[in-house]
């Protein structure tokens, strides 16, 4: 973890570059610091996912709007600062990205952090050992 998982409209599709904003997304947090200059987030556990949605309806139907919901899911540990810093941060590049095509339709963008109480968390495979600092 952390994992960011966006659902999007599928009518974003061919306009919206969802591949380079999730490297976009994935390098701003990895950028995030805590309060004594750290990485907040490892990197071989920063993992962005976005999915689209196939079949939706948004507001009242009566446009083509498009919808892009984010949401951060993040172990426990991390002060509110930092939980805050890292969804600005992500919130900074959405809006950044998304913005030309603002200009042009209508879309609802929500960001959403959530800090996890996990009951069972089992990480294994040979991701992390790539990043691991000697």
């Amino acid at each position: 973890m952390p994992h960011l998982v966006l659902l999007y409209t599928g009518n974003l599709e061919a306009e919206a570059d969802l591949g380079g904003l999730c490297r976009k997304l994935a390098d701003a947090m990895l950028t995030v610091k805590d309060e004594r200059g750290a990485q907040v987030f490892p990197t071989g556990g920063t993992r962005v996912l976005a999915y689209p949605a196939a079949h939706f309806a948004v507001a009242d139907g009566s446009g083509d709007y498009g919808f892009c919901w984010f949401n951060l899911r993040m172990g426990r540990g991390r002060s509110e600062a930092v939980q805050q810093a890292a969804g600005q941060a992500l919130a900074d590049v959405a809006k950044a990205h998304f913005a030309p095509l603002l200009q042009r339709r209508r879309i609802g963008l929500t960001l959403q952090v959530d800090v996890g109480a996990e009951v069972f968390d089992a990480k294994f495979g040979n991701l992390h050992p790539l990043f691991a600092k000697p």
